[in-house]
């Protein structure tokens, strides 16, 4: 069973699955198209320890639209809101999604997105609606302080790229 959550974002989506639990384990459905009628073309895990902090990434041709699931472990999910005509444009949204609450989220092209790893082992699934093209990569500086994401965390474990993000007054649509 999955219900779909609509959030105060223009089409970003949550998705709340049941997990059917016996004697030998647990069962979770990640994804149906017959819920969530979006193509996705490919998918990608990501494992990260504690602490580790991704993002925020958006490709800026060709964007993606992302659900993303956790496996194992928890994060912090965040997604940015890029889209130059959107009413919210500019602010963001903060979930949880871990193995445990079985939820995903889905986040339409033209946003921004990241997360910060909570437990020891965390994998993260991510289906894309559209191939990754690295050249169109921009990074945007996950603590930006016109974002006012409020991060649990100071000092998260972060890529070279990530590190160098650009704000938010200097990204070009």
């Amino acid at each position: 069973m999955m219900k779909v959550i609509k959030t105060k974002i223009k089409d970003l989506l949550i998705i709340k699955k049941k997990i059917f639990k016996d004697k030998r384990g647990s069962l979770r459905e990640i994804y149906k198209e017959n819920v969530l009628s979006k193509k996705f073309v490919f998918a990608i895990i990501s494992k990260s320890k504690k602490n580790v902090l991704r993002g925020l990434h958006m490709q800026t041709t060709k964007m993606q639209g992302k659900y993303v699931s956790v496996l194992k472990g928890k994060v912090l999910d965040v997604a940015v809101d890029m889209r130059k005509n959107s009413k919210t444009f500019g602010k963001h949204y903060k979930i949880i999604l871990s193995e445990k609450n079985a939820t995903s989220i889905y986040i339409p092209p033209g946003f921004f997105h990241g997360f910060l790893a909570l437990e020891k082992e965390n994998l993260v699934l991510y289906s894309c609606t559209n191939y990754r093209n690295k050249n169109s990569e921009t990074t945007l500086k996950w603590n930006d302080e016109d974002l006012n994401i409020k991060w649990p965390i100071k000092n998260p474990i972060l890529s070279k790229k990530d590190k160098n993000g650009i704000s938010f007054k200097n990204y070009k649509l």
